[in-house]
Formats: structure tokens, sequence, C-alpha cells
């Protein structure tokens, strides 16, 4: 079987490609060999036009829970067609699962347990959303299987990230995000990160850079957090970080310009004006905005580039789905 052979620092973009492309073959296993990786392709002749050494390897089959598309494809065994139908995406943070269930499937409780250890045996919690509450974001929880607790270390894009989700805001769905900014910024940048959280982006970008970042976050159980997930990663990171507990809005007058700025905003929180300007280069500007305001959102943007006296260049996109026709998304602000 044929296996695309890879510089190690590449393997990660170019399987989200190959999976783009449905060129990945996710039923057997990749192999590090030196400073390469074979991914396993499941068509030898177009996988070669993307310019790596394609190879005949034997690569080892995944295990029979690995090779489900989605829980989906597990429950099929369990739920009518109606039912699933219902089913919600979830979320694996560390070895805490997240779920939502939705009232037509509060019967099938049980099921959606059995099928999410099925998919994923590593899971020790599994625990219900509830609302978001206070001004932080903090969701309630209550854990419907395994043990009694919302602590875990969450691992992406080679960093560890500790989280407490009765304690802090933290979005594993933002992780190619968060790999696509770390790959933008380059050696030498000074990079501000408002509303930081427990420092996922902060952290990814310093494993990969040598960069200096000052990241801001009013949550003190997020800092301490954030703190903690700095000394866990110490050895790993290239780049440095600091980190202030503080409110932006009053913070952040008070601090210099940089190369860099990186704007994660809460929602409902409008610190547009504010974070464009201490841009000199760029700013990734995050925000909810509806389908039918994706224009309005950059015009905007741009409204305000030109209020502040800069020249820029913008590009928005969709990052993720929030609800129907509501979306996730990146402001790409350029000044020129």
């Amino acid at each position: 079987m044929p296996a695309l052979k890879v510089p190690k620092r590449e393997a990660e973009p170019v399987k989200r490609k190959l999976k783009r492309l449905n060129l990945y073959d996710g039923k057997r296993r990749p192999k590090r060999v030196g400073d390469f990786v074979l991914l396993p392709v499941v068509d030898g002749d177009e996988v070669s036009l993307l310019g790596y050494e394609v190879l005949p390897v034997e690569l080892p089959l995944r295990p029979e829970r690995q090779i489900y598309k989605n829980l989906e494809s597990v429950l099929a065994e369990r739920l009518s067609g109606e039912e699933l139908k219902h089913l919600r995406r979830y979320d694996v943070i560390g070895d805490i699962a997240v779920v939502q269930i939705p009232p037509e499937l509060e019967g099938r409780t049980a099921d959606i347990i059995w099928g999410l250890r099925k998919v994923h045996p590593f899971i020790r919690v599994i625990a219900k959303k509830g609302f978001h509450e206070g001004k932080f974001r903090v969701r309630d929880y209550s854990i419907i299987w395994g043990e009694k607790r919302l602590e875990t270390i969450h691992k992406e894009n080679g960093v560890e990230i500790k989280v407490d989700l009765s304690r802090a805001f933290f979005n594993p769905r933002m992780k190619g995000e968060r790999y696509r900014l770390a790959q933008l910024v380059r050696d030498g940048e000074r990079i501000l990160i408002p509303f930081a959280g427990v420092l996922p982006y902060a952290l990814v970008i310093a494993r990969y850079r040598k960069v200096k970042i000052t990241a801001v976050e009013l949550n003190r159980e997020a800092y301490e957090l954030g703190l903690e997930n700095i000394e866990l990663n110490r050895k790993r990171l290239k780049g440095e970080i600091e980190f202030i507990h503080s409110d932006a809005f009053e913070v952040l007058p008070e601090l210099p310009t940089y190369d860099r700025v990186i704007s994660p905003t809460p929602r409902g929180v409008d610190a547009l004006a504010l974070t464009l300007s201490k841009a000199e280069r760029w700013l990734h500007y995050y925000d909810f905005v509806g389908e039918a305001e994706l224009g309005d959102f950059r015009r905007r943007i741009i409204g305000e580039c030109s209020r502040q006296g800069k020249d820029c260049e913008v590009r928005v996109k969709k990052v993720s789905d929030f609800k129907p026709r509501v979306f996730k998304v990146c402001a790409d602000v350029v000044v020129k």
C-alpha cells in the first residue's frame, strides 16, 4: 500500500490536505522514520502530484474503534434514523468528552455514553453542556459518566494545556486556527493577545516561533491556569510569554504598539478600535457575525482603519459554525 514520505515538520498540514482531498487512508497508522513521517494514502498516482516521494510500505492497521467516521456510525446500530438526526456535535478535551443531549434524545443518554466510550476508550469523564454563566463565559456542566472532575490536560499542536472547564472558557475547535496563526507568524515578532484565556493561542505560537508575546486576561482563574501552562510547556517553547492579569480595556491603552495583535474577542464584546490601535502590521480579529452581515462587518473594519489613518487590506474568513446562519469569523487585517 502507498505512503507519502513527508518531513516531520510538514506532516500535520500535509495530513490535513490529504483528508480534504479524500486521499488519506484513515484505516492505517502513520509511521515516523527519522526526520520523516510516512502518511498512509489511498491513491499513489494521484498523491504523487503533491511533490513528495511515494513509497510502497505496509503500515499497521488502526484498531476498529478508530476507523469509525463519527459517533453516528457507531450509534446507527442502536438509534433510529430519526433519532440520529438529533445528534449534536461533541468535543473531546483531554480525557473529557463534552456533549449536548437535546430533549429528543434524553431517553437515549445511556446509548450515547456507550457510543462515546466505544469510539474514545481513553476518556474518563463525560460531561453534559449547560448554559454559559457570568462575564467570563464559563459554562455549566453536569457529569453524566466517569470521574467527578472537569480538570484535564489537553494536547494540541505540540503543547499541553491544563484546562478546568468549571473555572475558565476553552474552545478545542480552534486548534486548526491556532496552528494557522502560528504558521503566519515569523521569528522576532512582538505579539499582543488580549482575552488570552488559559493561553492556547500564546502557547501554540511560542511553541513554533521565537517571538515575544504579551497576553492579557481578566479572569483570575484562567490567569492562574495560564501561568501553570507556561511552566508545563517551558521546555517546549521557543518564544517568551509575558502574562498580565488585567482588564484589556484598562491595560491596553497603557501598552505600546505591536507587530501583530490577535484578539479572540468574547461574544458581545467590541474591541475592534482598541485592538486595531495597537497593531502596527497585522490584526487578527475574531467576532460572531450573521451570514447576511459579513459584508457590513468587513466595511466596519475598513471604516475603523480609515478613522485611525491606516490603509488596510481586510480578508474575512469563516472559522466555525456558531448557530444557524451565524459564524465565528476571523478578520485578517494587514496594515500597509
